[in-house]
């Protein structure tokens, strides 16, 4: 396992906004996958965000119109948010595959950070 950096969480009033970035320069796959996890207190860890090597995107239904995964040249990976809601509230993880099957357990992702904070109040 590679480690990854994420960082941007923090807290904030529902409805406001944060960015989360994850230096993932370490794992410059040439075909990947790469996505953003969460966890809550509690519930089981889910998969919110995916982009795939040719630029595709998948979210997951939850957060689907507010959040938006991205990269920039020097493989930083970024997951806008917005519109953030109390139910939004989790530890934030990023993780990238070598290939481009995009794993649904973020075990299976050659790299991965131990995660950033968010917590949004009503």
């Amino acid at each position: 396992q590679v480690q990854l950096v994420e960082s941007g969480g923090g807290s904030v009033q529902a409805g406001r906004s944060l960015r989360l970035s994850c230096a993932a320069s370490v794992c410059a796959y040439r075909r990947y996958c790469m996505a953003w996890f969460r966890q809550a207190p509690g519930k089981a860890r889910e998969r919110v965000a995916t982009m795939f090597t040719d630029g595709r995107t998948i979210y997951a239904d939850s957060v689907k119109g507010r959040f938006t995964i991205s990269q920039d040249n020097a493989n930083t990976l970024y997951l806008q948010m917005n519109g953030l809601r109390p139910e939004d509230t989790a530890m934030y993880y990023c993780a990238v595959a070598r290939g481009e099957f995009c794993y649904i357990e973020m075990g299976d992702y050659t790299c991965r950070g131990q995660g950033t904070q968010v917590t949004v109040s009503s």
